[in-house]
């Protein structure tokens, strides 16, 4: 395969790499798509499957690969959320509208009590999959268990596109399709509960102002 097969941009960009890195230009690519993510892993994972199904390397290293840079990738937003620190996340939330600082209490009390959880699913999210490390660092998560958290999570993601694109081949762009389904409804959750948020802090608010009338 060449990646004049495959379409310009990111696409064509990333199975040139892989082609010639092999393996660790999957890594490579994941890592940088973790960091950035307008670099969608729904496009780069069924490309590393289909560059894989070419021959250019096995689907084991592939996913040995990916599950690498994922892990490289989470731990850059690792160590910028604990260099940001818990300090200036609070302060710099106490100077938006319609938050509370309780508000920001409340989301450490959850991150404690399901910080594991989130890291591992957070991995099979679309958007959340990168946003998931930076409150991990500012939380100052075990680093061992946010390792082995991601490394589980970021392979179970990575393997089920990497297979999809090795066994589809030149379909593999069909992967894509059904991901961003996934990304639609992600998405809508995610307006939906700031919606809720904002309605809930707005009330609270004239209740106050009420009151205080």
């Amino acid at each position: 395969m060449s990646s004049n097969q495959v379409e310009g941009g990111i696409a064509g960009w990333a199975v040139g790499l892989m082609e010639t890195l092999g393996g660790p230009g999957a890594g490579l690519v994941v890592a940088i798509e973790n960091v950035f993510p307008p670099i969608p892993s729904e496009v780069i994972l069924p490309l590393a499957g289909f560059t894989a199904s070419q021959g250019s390397f096995s689907l084991l290293s592939a996913i040995l690969w990916t599950t690498a840079g994922s892990l490289v990738g989470a731990l850059a937003l690792y160590w910028i959320g604990a260099a940001v620190g818990r300090d200036r996340v609070v302060a710099f939330a106490g100077r938006l509208p319609l938050v509370d600082p309780t508000d920001i209490e409340v989301a450490e009390r959850w991150f404690v009590r399901h910080g594991y959880a989130a890291v591992f699913f957070g991995r099979m999210l679309p958007i959340i999959r990168s946003a998931i490390s930076v409150p991990a660092g500012v939380e100052r998560m075990p680093l061992t268990r946010f390792v082995l958290y991601t490394t589980a999570g970021s392979a179970l993601w990575n393997s089920l596109f990497i297979v999809a694109g090795f066994y589809l081949g030149e379909n593999w762009s069909v992967v894509e399709q059904y991901a961003a389904v996934l990304q639609y409804v992600v998405i809508a959750v995610a307006v939906a509960l700031v919606a809720w948020f904002v309605v809930v802090r707005v009330r609270r608010h004239r209740r106050r102002r009420d009151a205080d009338a």
